[in-house]
């Protein structure tokens, strides 16, 4: 059966953790048709791996199976899932790194799977990915159901990605990724930025707990000189920080997790 098998994972490329991942997928079900969301997720970093996830299911055929391992209690007691949804299926650790994704999806039920009733052999405690996950969502593909695997599971995990406050006409937030080009994109969604009448064009005040900055909001990069910074909503619905054919995240000194303020400045004049 050709199914859509997706993998997003704290691994790198570095490694041959990914590949070895899809060589146990196609070893099982050779017609899956295996997409990497990102293995570039920041390690153990739970949070971030959830947004990405949570951002990239919407465009995979409505039936794709999501298997995702950032996974840093990986052989203690947290206990590996099957969540399925109206929409397809989640795999992977309960620590909340599939709840923000499984409920865009349609939360529907969520199974605990009994490991040994994935593999009689040999379960390594460091890769769950190869002797769990990876199985499981390849004998799905081939029309398995995960009562075969555990029992329905009510104890899960919650998570819910961190949302931005608004105060005094400011917006608090914070950072959840920062993608390859050095862009820093926050918490804050196009609605909240709407919410306090910013308009394109407009000079905001950003505060970081480093420095403050005025910035030009803009609705492309290419819209100021190169080398200035910006904000923008990007394609994730998000405020983003960043410079024009730069690197925002070292202007800006910010990390994930970081908090940032965003307000109008008193006046449109940088």
């Amino acid at each position: 059966m050709r199914k859509v098998i997706t993998l997003l994972t704290d691994f790198g490329l570095s490694d041959p953790y990914p590949s070895i991942m899809k060589g146990v997928i196609l070893s099982i079900n050779p017609e899956a048709t295996i997409v990497d969301i990102s293995h570039s997720i920041e390690r153990f970093n739970v949070r971030m791996g959830a947004f990405i996830l949570a951002y990239a299911v919407d465009y995979f055929p409505e039936d794709s199976i999501h298997v995702a391992v950032v996974d840093p209690g990986v052989g203690t007691v947290r206990k590996p899932i099957i969540i399925k949804c109206c929409k397809g299926y989640l795999i992977g650790p309960d620590n909340g790194l599939l709840i923000p994704a499984a409920e865009k999806l349609g939360l529907r039920e969520v199974y605990e799977v009994d490991i040994r009733k994935v593999s009689n052999g040999y379960v390594s405690h460091t890769f769950h990915g190869r002797d769990v996950f990876a199985p499981v969502a390849a004998r799905i593909s081939k029309g398995e159901t995960p009562d075969l695997f555990g029992r329905p599971y009510e104890r899960y995990v919650k998570f819910t990605l961190p949302k931005p406050n608004v105060l005094d006409g400011c917006i608090m937030g914070e950072v959840l990724y920062i993608d390859s080009f050095g862009n820093v994109v926050t918490n804050i969604d196009d609605l909240t930025v709407k919410s306090l009448n910013i308009k394109i064009g407009d000079l905001l005040l950003i505060r970081t707990a480093h420095n403050n900055f005025k910035v030009r909001f803009v609705d492309a990069y290419g819209a100021i000189e190169p080398g200035a910074p910006l904000a923008i909503i990007n394609s994730f619905k998000r405020l983003e920080l960043a410079v024009n054919l730069g690197d925002g995240s070292r202007f800006f000194k910010l990390k994930v997790g970081d908090a940032v303020e965003v307000c109008l400045a008193k006046n449109n004049i940088l």
